[in-house]
């Protein structure tokens, strides 16, 4: 009368698989009495999850030359791909133009759409990275130039200036009052070097609309709309006088230089040639 071992353990077991129809049960007798026991059920097609019992498709992402292999669920919606996406990629769901058979759906499944098995999912975006880097070209060329800038050497150093220079404070020039500001006078700024190295005046003409410039041999009268900037740096060693040029043409060629002009002038200078008129 004793029972073999393990027979009541045998007896117990359930099946495995999605279980049998209503009204199939998956194990029973045979109609001679004999115990019998089903085989076990195929996992779903398209990659079944066991555990999960969720039917899962076998995807391929293309995204921004990068392949993703991705096992997604067949009864998720384009919203929930594309936050799958933005853990794969980086890429913000709003950023995301996601293309199966034209513009994927948010809010359909994967299964309404009839994605199958080895699907290519197409992905076009940017990150925030990229579409800030493309937002900013522009400043970054204004700080590369200004890094260029930076680097060059400063004008009273290059050789063409200074054998102008070199020679020194001229003996007559005008006296300069550092971190001072003032109007032009009324007398012609005077005790100037010009690029050759002789002695130049320069006398600003506001009723004429004209800049004179004099030197012992001529003087040119210049119209002050024929003047297309003024650039000016402080002398290095002596910061309360600068060195000038008057921008008359389109190269540097047509720049005029003028040398020791007293730096309470400088931006009066600027402003009356450029039609600012603020001192006035």
């Amino acid at each position: 009368g004793a029972e073999e071992p393990g027979m009541e353990a045998e007896a117990q077991e359930l099946p495995l698989g999605c279980g049998g129809e209503a009204g199939s049960p998956a194990t029973g007798r045979s109609p001679e009495g004999e115990e019998r026991r089903d085989p076990p059920q195929a996992s779903v097609s398209n990659g079944g999850d066991a555990e999960s019992g969720k039917e899962l498709v076998e995807l391929k992402v293309i995204w921004n030359k990068n392949k993703y292999d991705v096992k997604f669920c067949l009864d998720s919606t384009g919203a929930e791909l594309k936050q799958k996406i933005h853990s794969l990629t980086g890429l913000p769901p709003a950023m995301q133009k996601v293309m199966f058979k034209g513009l994927l759906p948010e809010e359909k499944t994967l299964r309404e759409i009839k994605v199958t098995n080895g699907a290519k999912i197409m992905v076009v975006g940017s990150t925030i990275n990229d579409v800030l880097a493309v937002n900013t070209p522009k400043e970054a060329a204004q700080q590369e130039v200004k890094a260029e800038e930076n680097k060059k050497e400063p004008l009273c150093r290059q050789k063409q200036h200074r054998k102008v220079l070199d020679k020194g404070k001229p003996d007559d020039v005008m006296p300069s009052v550092k971190g001072v500001q003032e109007r032009l006078p009324t007398v012609p700024l005077s005790g100037m070097y010009n690029k050759s190295g002789g002695k130049v005046r320069l006398t600003f003409k506001l009723e004429q609309d004209q800049l004179w410039i004099g030197t012992k041999e001529r003087t040119e009268k210049l119209p002050m709309g024929s003047i297309k900037n003024v650039v000016s740096e402080p002398i290095e060693g002596h910061e309360d006088y600068h060195m000038m040029a008057f921008q008359l043409g389109p190269t540097e060629a047509s720049y005029y230089w003028v040398y020791w002009v007293p730096t309470q002038y400088v931006d009066a200078i600027k402003d009356t040639v450029l039609g600012k008129w603020q001192y006035f």
